[in-house]
């Protein structure tokens, strides 16, 4: 079994019976510690505040983007 980083997530990877090369994300494993906040959520939140923080981030940088395209082209081309 070997670790790595594929496609922006850590993998694990494996020979499967057959012996092809197979992967999977090493959240559907037990290969990794486990985070503690799922253990403390135990099913009841389904964001992280980090993941929450992150897409406010990215929502608010589409708005500046948004905005800066619209600059000049008038209002009601930007709704």
């Amino acid at each position: 079994m070997t670790f790595r980083q594929n496609w922006g997530e850590d993998r694990v990877w494996f020979h499967d019976n057959n012996g092809r090369l197979q992967s999977v994300p090493t959240s559907w494993t037990d290969a990794v510690v486990v985070d503690g906040f799922v253990v403390v959520a135990a099913g009841r939140s389904l964001f992280r505040v980090v993941d929450l923080l992150e897409l406010a981030q990215r929502i608010q940088a589409c708005i500046r983007d948004k905005q800066e395209d619209c600059k000049g082209k008038g209002v009601n081309m930007c709704k």
